[in-house]
């Protein structure tokens, strides 16, 4: 659970200096959310496809 709420700090910590500064995030807020979710599916099914092939 450690790293889910390191990665939810630093996510926030961002978020916080992007609004001091008055920068936009570089992607819309839904776009980032999906890359997101590829990213978790992608680390999820690398393993599973690697033992299902026999690698």
């Amino acid at each position: 659970m450690e790293p889910y709420l390191v990665s939810l700090g630093a996510g926030v910590l961002i978020g916080v200096i992007y609004s001091v500064i008055k920068v936009r995030s570089p992607a819309p807020p839904l776009i980032a959310l999906i890359g997101l979710l590829g990213m978790v599916i992608g680390v999820q099914a690398f393993p599973a496809l690697k033992q299902f092939f026999g690698f």
